[in-house]
């Protein structure tokens, strides 16, 4: 298939606007077994199977092709969606953004209420023990606070650019420059700023012949589509 037809192109968009992944049963309207096989035949959706469902998910070619397709038709009934998908595609346009940067990284699951009850109604050990504990084994190292860690990584992008602001920086020489902090530490601060920092942004290098493989390595690929940028405003 070369392109997906208007209804296999909503299921698209609909995947996409719950983060690129959900249930199909969740997926209105209703997914016909056509269309989903078409899709997974084109490369544009990974299929798992969950009990006696399916759960549906948006693939790396799935997300550049509806990134770059935001005026691919939808059926009659969704004219207001494809008026809303050619005001959006405008906006990417002008803004320089991406669509996996507008969409942004899933919500965290909120822990369960049951679950931060017990752990609250837990009964506390003895002073003296907490004090032998921490006597006998070395205190785990601290992940910085959100407002610390976005000024470490505002501070590696200026070791990098010499000072100077609104410069592209490549997220393989940031994470070496905050090589003491582990991936997901960094991934925490990047996604803050995909979530929607006014002063910064992350981008893609488009050109494929211009990664390395360290820029394949270092890139930040929230909802399947990679960032390989950093742009700090002034």
């Amino acid at each position: 298939m070369s392109d997906p037809n208007p209804a296999q192109t909503l299921i698209l968009w609909c995947l996409l606007a719950r983060h690129g992944r959900a249930p199909q049963g969740e997926v209105m309207p209703a997914v016909k077994k056509a269309d989903r096989e078409a899709l997974a035949a084109a490369g544009l959706i990974g299929v798992e199977k969950s009990g006696r469902s399916f759960v549906l998910s948006v693939t790396d070619k799935g997300w550049h092709w509806a990134g770059t397709h935001l005026d691919a038709a939808l059926p009659p009934a969704f004219r207001v969606m494809q008026d809303w998908l050619a005001r959006l595609g405008g906006h990417l346009e002008q803004s320089g953004r991406t669509l996996a940067d507008f969409i942004g990284a899933p919500p965290e699951p909120a822990e369960p209420a049951e679950t931060a009850s017990k752990t609250v109604s837990a009964k506390k050990p003895p002073a003296k023990k907490v004090a032998a504990e921490k006597t006998a084994r070395p205190s785990a190292k601290k992940k910085p606070a959100a407002a610390a860690l976005r000024a470490r990584i505002e501070a590696a992008y200026l070791a990098l650019t010499g000072g100077t602001r609104a410069r592209a920086v490549r997220l393989s020489d940031v994470r070496a420059q905050l090589a003491e902090l582990d991936r997901a530490t960094v991934d925490a601060g990047l996604a803050r700023i995909l979530k929607g920092d006014k002063t910064a942004r992350l981008s893609q290098l488009s050109d494929p012949k211009a990664l390395t493989q360290a820029d394949r390595e270092a890139a930040y690929s929230p909802a399947g589509e990679p960032f390989h940028l950093l742009w700090i405003q002034a």
